[in-house]
């Protein structure tokens, strides 16, 4: 433990006899008990005259000396809820890490995946690095499941892991999974909901596609419809103007029945993608959400779909230049990796559900490879989040059977009805390549 000297650090004469007591332990190679009472006595004084204290209150330093404390009493779930209790310390990858190593050596594999999720989706820092020790762990996992070795539960009971196959894509599912996290979704930012149906001036029933000039108002703001920009089997989407600012321009996607599960993938989304592919995957405001309808208020990007850039070339004979086709491979590719890195699968990847974005500014050549300057704004924008699967909610080793029904895009698996994960996130790229 680096210890640096501050006299006006209360904190200092602690970690120095920490430190002293570790070297002793250290020296005995383990086997001095007294030392590691002493140990044990110097952490619970330090906690306790200090974690009252607001200037370590995200101090990583502090937060060693609770994990160090876990670890000497062997009761890592208790300090670990009550951190979580205080919302303290849980941005840093450590806690994660060091909580899941411990569960892992205790072998409760499920719930030390569970932690490594946990931290991943908080953005715990460096994420990169919390990413890696995940990805070490689950191709330890992967080893244990395939010889079928037992694992001991938290009862300490032994029990094996064995795949399960769910239809991800089931109202079943998906209200289950709903059940289960509302309480942490009406705290996300933008999640509005009421018990009672839409009672605008407008009627949503009367909004069709030739609907023009309509103001509809949801939560004190007035949207002017300003036309239909798509529309699926239960949902229509409409472009809007925020109060009749033609500069402050949203999509409206209207569902029936409500459906809040899409806004729950993106807010995953804006946890779990980084900023630098952030705008790869497109992103919500706000949801409201009725008992007869669900509005959700997402950016609008104005310059039409991958499928619309292929048609034009089709209806003149031509085809896409190759350049053109490389480039946008590599930025589908792109986006699979960053999906399939956080838990994510699309589910419904086809070209009607690519926007394309434009840069303002000039392209340089020499920016293209660490995509710098306008190459950031320059490429495809993956919507339409209603068929989006969060891996991480289901056990560790579950494999999926629904069918996604999209014609041209479903994997060999799904349709010879096997078992699939990300096959389907795969076969989608390469059917839009």
């Amino acid at each position: 433990m680096e210890i640096i000297s501050n006299n006006d650090d209360p904190f200092f004469s602690c970690l120095c006899s920490i430190k002293a007591a570790l070297d002793e332990i250290k020296k005995s190679n383990n086997n001095n008990n007294k030392a590691r009472e002493t140990l044990n006595n110097l952490l619970l004084s330090c906690i306790s005259k200090l974690k009252d204290d607001d200037r370590y209150r995200n101090d990583i330093r502090f937060l060693k000396i609770w994990i160090l404390y876990a670890d000497s009493i062997q009761d890592f779930d208790s300090v670990f809820k009550m951190l979580e209790k205080e919302d303290v310390y849980l941005s840093y990858a450590i806690l994660y890490l060091s909580y899941a190593m411990f569960l892992e050596d205790k072998g409760n594999f499920i719930e030390a995946d569970r932690v490594y999720r946990l931290g991943i989706s908080r953005d715990a820092q460096p994420l990169e690095e919390l990413k890696r020790v995940h990805l070490e762990f689950r191709k330890r996992l992967g080893q244990v499941l395939n010889v079928g070795q037992p694992q001991k539960n938290g009862n300490g009971k032994s029990d094996k892991l064995e795949k399960s196959l769910i239809n991800p894509w089931s109202l079943d599912t998906i209200n289950d999974l709903l059940k289960k996290m509302m309480p942490n979704m009406m705290k996300f930012k933008g999640y509005y909901a009421s018990t009672k149906n839409y009672s605008g001036k407008v009627p949503l029933s009367s909004l069709q596609n030739s609907s023009r000039n309509k103001i509809i108002e949801i939560g004190g703001k007035k949207y002017q419809i300003k036309g239909c920009a798509g529309q699926g089997g239960f949902a229509k989407v409409f472009k809007a103007c925020v109060n009749s600012n033609p500069d402050e321009v949203v999509a409206l996607k209207i569902q029936k029945p409500p459906f809040p599960w899409e806004f729950y993938l993106y807010r995953q989304l804006d946890k779990r993608i980084s900023d630098e592919e952030r705008s790869s995957f497109s992103s919500a405001d706000r949801v409201h959400i009725y008992s007869d309808y669900s509005i959700l208020v997402c950016d609008y990007i104005d310059h039409g779909t991958l499928q619309d850039a292929i048609n034009s070339y089709i209806v003149v004979g031509q085809r896409m230049q190759e350049v053109l086709c490389i480039y946008y491979s590599i930025e589908m590719l792109r986006m699979l990796e960053a999906l399939h890195s956080v838990g994510i699968i699309h589910g419904d990847f086809k070209p009607d559900n690519l926007l394309m974005r434009y840069a303002r500014d000039g392209l340089k050549a020499d920016e293209f490879c660490t995509r710098t300057g306008p190459w950031r704004d320059q490429g495809l924008c993956l919507i339409d989040w209603g068929r989006g699967i969060d891996v991480n909610l289901f056990p560790v080793g579950t494999e999926f059977n629904g069918d996604c029904r999209t014609s041209g895009f479903r994997c060999v698996e799904i349709q010879e009805k096997r078992p699939w994960k990300f096959q389907t996130l795969m076969v989608s790229v390469l059917s839009c390549i």
